[in-house]
């Protein structure tokens, strides 16, 4: 199964980003190879509807869980309703997320926030 992870960098070890959206790269993991490849994401710049826009990418990735800090409404709606399951991250790199998700010790996100609307790069 695919994982995704926002991160700040194209590294296992990397931080997550607190911003789904505009993070700057997502880490797909496959848990059934352990196979792991790095995405820019094309929303980071975008000037509105960027958690749309990557959660949109993520379906089109075959990504069947997402494991963030938290996600906009309109973001949750579309993983939701693209059968992505969202979970809640730990403090920690990416690695020690996927482990963790891998441990069934995470929980579902359920606080799902109102989005950063129009505030474009800032």
């Amino acid at each position: 199964m695919r994982i995704a992870l926002p991160v700040n960098s194209k590294d296992i070890k990397s931080e997550l980003c607190p911003s789904f959206g505009r993070a700057p790269y997502f880490l797909i993991y496959d848990t059934t190879d352990k196979s792991m490849v790095f995405l820019d994401n094309p929303a980071t710049r975008s000037t509105g509807g960027a958690g749309i826009r990557a959660a949109q990418m993520l379906i089109d990735q075959s990504v069947k869980v997402i494991i963030a800090p938290r996600y906009g409404e309109n973001a949750a709606r579309v993983l939701i309703d693209g059968g992505i399951r969202v979970y809640k991250n730990i403090a920690g790199t990416a690695e020690e997320n996927i482990g963790a998700y891998e441990n069934n010790q995470l929980n579902v996100l359920a606080d799902i926030h109102p989005g950063f609307h129009h505030h474009g790069n800032k």
